[in-house]
């Protein structure tokens, strides 16, 4: 049986304030890795279709001297 998360509040309470802050970062950590993951596979999607695309001809190009023209002219 898993312990309740009261159970583990109540434990986590009888911790150093030191050894809360640990577990505190850990916890956090843990959260982010399982993001980290999702958004990071979702990027390399995005880009395999971006780089697919635009080796299918299916994307417009700029050249590097348009774009920063453009982008000095809407600055």
């Amino acid at each position: 049986m898993q312990p309740s998360l009261h159970a583990i509040e109540q434990q986590s309470r009888l911790l150093k304030p030191v050894e809360r802050a640990q577990l505190a970062e850990i916890m956090l950590e843990s959260l982010r890795d399982s993001s980290s993951s999702e958004v990071e596979a979702a990027w390399q999607q995005e880009i395999a279709e971006r780089v697919a695309a635009y080796e299918r001809g299916e994307l417009k190009t700029y050249s590097a001297e348009k774009l920063f023209a453009e982008a000095d002219r809407m600055a």
